[in-house]
């Protein structure tokens, strides 16, 4: 994941691109304009970068994305476990958790993700 991490403007871009994708470019220079103060050579320069980790494509001024936001943040969970907690989601649980009371419907809904991961399925 080392490749496609983000800083907090890259990321900010890329929540845009992946609301309004696919989008054309033009109409996203115009969406960073608006939404982050930012020029068109601004955006075409942060876009290619991000194409170039493997986020996006710009095909013939239509952007896409080529993996979801939600798999991004997975990806990136997982690397942050592997990377801090040698891999150990136990070991993660505990320091995020680090005794904090959960509610029952906490408890109940982490319980139900298990068993489903467990049965081969996704929470």
């Amino acid at each position: 994941m080392d490749n496609t991490d983000l800083g907090a403007v890259q990321q900010r871009f890329a929540e845009i691109i992946w609301e309004h994708a696919p989008i054309a470019s033009p109409e996203l220079v115009k969406l960073c304009g608006e939404k982050l103060g930012w020029k068109k050579s601004t955006t075409y320069t942060v876009l290619k970068k991000l194409c170039e980790k493997g986020l996006f494509k710009n095909d013939g001024g239509l952007v896409r994305a080529l993996i979801s936001k939600e798999e991004y943040f997975s990806r990136r969970s997982l690397s942050f476990v592997e990377e801090t907690f040698s891999g150990s989601l136990p070991a993660f649980v505990a320091a995020f958790m680090n005794g904090k009371p959960i509610t029952d419907d906490e408890a109940d809904e982490i319980k139900r993700m298990i068993d489903s991961f467990r049965e081969g399925g996704k929470a």
